[in-house]
């Protein structure tokens, strides 16, 4: 209670009347009586902005906002009694807004980056590698089938079955290491020769 009111036995002016008092004088004409609305609304702005976690600069900066909101859109507030709430929602969605979008720009050093970040190639060495490989394939294409199914196999396995691969190539054992010296030659050279393209 205000010494006045105290002495005179009446309680204290709530803020929101006060809000909406000084509210009333200035859209009637009195430009002082702005700096009312502002020094009673802004210590509830400012508690109201802070709970979301804002510095004091970024919570002054949506403070701010919220006043100019105010000024700029006065006369879309039908009831004077509502100023209160109108500056409230309107510093709350500030306030949200910006806390999103500082989370959002939350700047992390490279090496915590690196460690989220998966090890990929890059567009250039991928286009490179499938080039390449278009090129292989495009020798390997060239020669002919017996050479074409063993490549296959042995650029497929780890350790062919010589014992199987005989008998799926119809090649004894022994020409298998022979014939594959000869195959990769005959591919060497496609490739020397741009085969495949």
């Amino acid at each position: 209670m205000s010494e006045r009111s105290r002495a005179e036995g009446q309680p204290d002016e709530s803020p929101w009347s006060k809000a909406s008092g000084a509210f009333i004088a200035w859209r009637s004409g009195d430009a002082r009586a702005v700096d009312e609305l502002v020094s009673t609304m802004t210590p509830v702005l400012w508690h109201v902005v802070r709970a979301y976690g804002l510095d004091r600069q970024a919570a002054e900066d949506v403070i701010q906002s919220t006043w100019l909101g105010l000024v700029r859109h006065h006369q879309t507030i039908a009831d004077p009694q509502a100023v209160a709430s109108w500056l409230i929602t309107s510093a709350r969605r500030g306030a949200a807004a910006h806390a999103r979008s500082a989370r959002r720009a939350d700047p992390v050093e490279d090496e915590s980056l690196h460690a989220l970040i998966p090890d990929v190639e890059s567009a250039e060495a991928l286009a490179m590698l499938d080039d390449e490989a278009a090129r292989l394939w495009g020798a390997v294409a060239s020669v002919d089938e017996r050479c074409r199914k063993l490549l296959r196999v042995v650029a497929f396995m780890d350790r062919p079955d010589y014992q199987s691969l005989s008998q799926d190539l119809d090649m004894p054992v022994g020409s298998i290491g022979p014939t594959r010296a000869r195959c990769l030659a005959k591919v060497r050279t496609a490739l020397a020769k741009g085969g495949g393209r």
